[in-house]
C-alpha cells in the first residue's frame, strides 16, 4: 500500500465520510430538494436552487449561461445565482437524458472526495508514509473554513481547487502527475483555472495568484530561460487568461454591466468591513468544544477561519522544528509562492486591522482602489490558501525531522484531537439539515396562488430589489409555477437596472397601463397607493393573500374554468 493508489482511495473515502456524517445520505439524492429550502442553511442554497430551477428549463442562448427568466430585466446569468456554473452547464446539456432537480448534495460529496485525494497527494510531496498521508489529508479536510461553507455557501466548498493549485506550485520536479513539462503544466493550469472560474469567483481570485507565483518561479529559473522555454512561458501567459475568459463568458460573467462590486450587502459593507482578524486562526467561535470564543469583528465570516486545536498544535510543532533547526530555510523556488500568500494575507487583513475585534484604520485607499477591492469585500476568505499551505508546510517539516512513520502516528493523534475539538460545530451543522423534508416546502397557502398561476405569464415584486421583502416566497411560487419573476437574490446585480425597473413599474402602476399578463406583488405603501388609485375594481382585483398585497389585473374578467359536472 505504501505510496500506492489505495492510500488515495482511503483519503477520498475519509473526505466522503466527513460529508455523510454531517449531511447524511438524503441530500445525495438529486430529488431530495427540501434540505436546501427548509430555511436553516440560509438564503444561499435557496438562491442556487432558484437559479438552477429556471436555468434547467430555459432555452439555450448566447452566452450559454444566460438565465433571463430568473430576474427578467434584473436577471443576468447562472453565474450570479452562485449555482456552480460548471455543473449547471453540464447538467443542462444532459437534460432529456437525465433530470437533476438539485446537484448540491452530490457536489458536496465530490468536494469531500477531491479534498481528501488532493490533500493526500499534497502531503505525499513530503512523505510516502501511507498513515501520514491519509491523516494529513484528514486534517486538511476537517477544517471549519471548509465545513462552514458546505453548510451554507456551497460553491465555496470547492476548496480542493486551492489544494490542486498548491500541488502544482510545490510539485515541480517531484514526480507528480502534472510533471515538469511546460506543455503539460500549461494545460494543467489552464484546466484548473477555467474549472475554478466556473465554480466561484472568490476561488478564482485565490487560485489565479498561485498560478502567477508558479509562472514567475519558472520565468526566474535558469533552466527555463534556455532554448525554446521562453516561448512556452509567453504562450502560457496568454493561453491561461484566455481559457479563464472563455469559461467566464460561457457562465455569463460578462453579462453584468454595472460592475462586480454591487450586490447584497453592497450598501452596508465595503472592502475592510469583512476582514480577517489577527486572532482569526485561534478563535474557536461556535466551532470549538475546547477553546474559547474570542472577540471578533462581528461580520458574517468571522469565526470560520479557526484551524481547530489539532491544526493549531500541528502549526506549533512545525514552528518548533523550524526554530530548533536553524539550517532549515524555504527553498528559493517557493519564494514567489510565499510572496503571493503574504499578499493574500495582507488583502484579507485589509487596512482596517483588528485583533480580538478591536480595530484601527492604518491608512485609507483611493476610491478607485476601494471599488476594485470591493468586488472581493468578504476578504477574510482570501486567507484560505495561506492556511492550507501552512498546514501542509508544517507536515513537511515534521516529516523531514522525524520521518514519515512517526509523523504518521502524530498526525493520527492530531486528527483525533481535531475531531473532538470540532464536535460542537459539526453538531450544529448536522442540526441544520436534520428532519428536512424531501419535497419543496410550501410557503404560500392561499387558494389564490394556484389559480393565479394559471392566468398570468410573469410575477413582479414591486418595488424591484435584490433580496427585497418576501423575495424567497414570491420567487419560490413563481419557480414552481414556471413563471418568470424579478423577485430575486443574486450575488451581484446592476444597480442601474434596478433603478430603471422601479421607475418603469411605478409609471405603469400610476397610469393603470399594466403590463399584459403580469401579477404584481406590492411590497411598500407607495406601490400599494398607486395601485389603489389606478386599478378598476370591475376589471382588476387588489387583494391580500398570505399577508401580501397583490394587484391582479383583469382578475374579475378572467376566463373561468367550467364547474365540474356530476353524474
Amino acid at each position: 500500500m505504501k505510496g500506492g493508489w489505495l492510500g488515495g482511495v482511503a483519503a477520498g473515502l475519509l473526505g466522503a465520510v466527513l460529508v455523510i456524517v454531517i449531511f447524511g445520505f438524503g441530500p445525495l439524492d438529486p430529488w431530495h430538494q427540501g434540505w436546501l429550502l427548509a430555511g436553516p442553511l440560509g438564503p444561499d442554497p435557496v438562491q442556487l436552487w432558484l437559479g438552477w430551477s429556471y436555468f434547467r428549463v430555459s432555452p439555450w442562448s448566447l452566452p450559454p449561461g444566460a438565465n433571463p427568466a430568473y430576474g427578467m430585466e434584473l436577471g443576468t446569468a447562472i453565474y450570479f445565482a452562485d449555482a456552480i456554473p460548471l455543473l449547471a452547464l453540464g447538467f443542462k446539456a444532459l437534460r432529456g437524458v437525465v433530470d437533476v432537480p438539485q446537484y448540491v448534495g452530490p457536489w458536496l460529496l465530490a468536494c469531500g472526495i477531491l479534498h481528501g485525494v488532493l490533500g493526500w497527494r499534497l502531503v505525499g510531496l513530503a512523505t510516502r508514509d501511507p498513515l501520514a498521508r491519509i491523516c494529513g489529508a484528514g486534517l486538511l479536510a476537517l477544517q471549519p473554513m471548509l465545513l462552514n461553507r458546505m453548510a451554507g455557501h456551497t460553491p465555496l466548498a470547492g476548496q480542493w481547487t486551492i489544494l490542486a493549485a498548491l500541488l502544482l506550485v510545490c510539485g515541480a520536479g517531484q514526480g507528480t502527475r502534472f510533471g515538469p513539462g511546460m506543455g503539460r503544466r500549461t494545460l494543467a493550469w489552464g484546466l484548473l483555472l477555467a474549472t475554478t472560474g466556473l465554480i466561484h469567483s472568490y476561488l478564482l481570485a485565490m487560485v489565479a495568484p498561485l498560478w502567477a507565483a508558479d509562472w514567475l518561479r519558472r520565468a526566474l529559473a535558469g533552466r527555463w530561460v534556455m532554448a525554446r522555454r521562453p516561448i512556452w512561458l509567453v504562450a502560457e501567459a496568454l493561453a491561461v487568461p484566455l481559457a479563464v475568459a472563455a469559461a467566464l463568458w460561457a457562465g455569463g460573467f460578462f453579462l453584468l454591466p454595472g460592475g462586480y462590486d454591487s450586490g447584497p450587502g453592497s450598501d452596508t459593507g465595503r472592502y475592510g468591513s469583512w476582514n480577517f482578524d489577527l486572532l482569526g486562526f485561534l478563535d474557536g467561535g461556535q466551532w470549538s468544544a475546547l477553546l474559547p470564543d474570542l472577540p471578533d469583528p462581528g461580520h458574517w465570516e468571522a469565526g470560520s477561519s479557526y484551524l481547530g486545536l489539532g491544526g493549531l498544535l500541528l502549526l506549533g510543532l512545525g514552528a518548533a522544528v523550524a526554530l530548533g533547526r536553524p539550517g532549515i530555510a524555504l527553498p528559493r523556488r517557493l519564494w514567489p509562492l510565499a510572496a503571493v500568500l503574504l499578499g493574500l494575507l495582507a488583502f484579507a487583513i485589509t487596512p482596517h486591522v483588528t485583533i480580538g475585534g478591536w480595530g484601527v484604520e492604518l491608512f485609507g485607499l483611493p476610491d478607485k482602489v476601494m471599488a476594485v477591492a470591493g468586488a472581493l469585500r468578504n476578504s477574510e476568505r482570501m486567507v484560505w490558501p495561506l492556511a492550507y499551505a501552512a498546514l501542509a508546510g508544517a507536515i513537511a517539516l515534521l516529516a523531514n525531522a522525524w520521518g514519515g512513520r512517526r509523523t504518521g502516528w502524530l498526525l493520527l493523534a492530531l486528527l483525533a484531537v481535531q475531531a473532538v475539538d470540532l464536535r460542537a460545530g459539526i453538531a450544529r451543522r448536522q442540526a441544520l439539515v436534520a428532519d428536512a423534508p424531501v419535497g419543496i416546502p410550501q410557503r404560500l397557502f392561499d387558494a389564490f396562488w394556484p389559480e393565479a398561476a394559471r392566468h398570468y405569464a410573469r410575477v413582479r415584486a414591486v418595488p424591484a430589489a435584490n433580496m427585497g421583502e418576501g423575495w424567497e416566497s414570491i420567487a419560490r411560487f413563481a419557480a414552481v409555477a414556471g413563471l418568470p419573476t424579478d423577485s430575486i437574490y443574486m450575488a451581484r446585480v446592476d444597480a442601474a437596472a434596478i433603478a430603471a425597473l422601479r421607475q418603469k413599474t411605478a409609471a405603469s402602476l400610476a397610469s393603470g397601463a399594466y403590463e399584459p399578463g403580469t401579477l404584481y406583488i406590492l411590497r411598500d405603501d407607495e406601490s400599494l397607493g398607486l395601485a389603489r388609485a389606478s386599478h378598476d375594481p370591475a376589471r382588476d382585483s387588489l387583494l391580500q393573500a398570505d399577508g401580501y398585497w397583490v394587484l391582479a389585473p383583469g382578475w374579475q374578467v378572467r376566463p373561468r374554468a367550467p364547474p365540474p359536472t356530476g353524474r
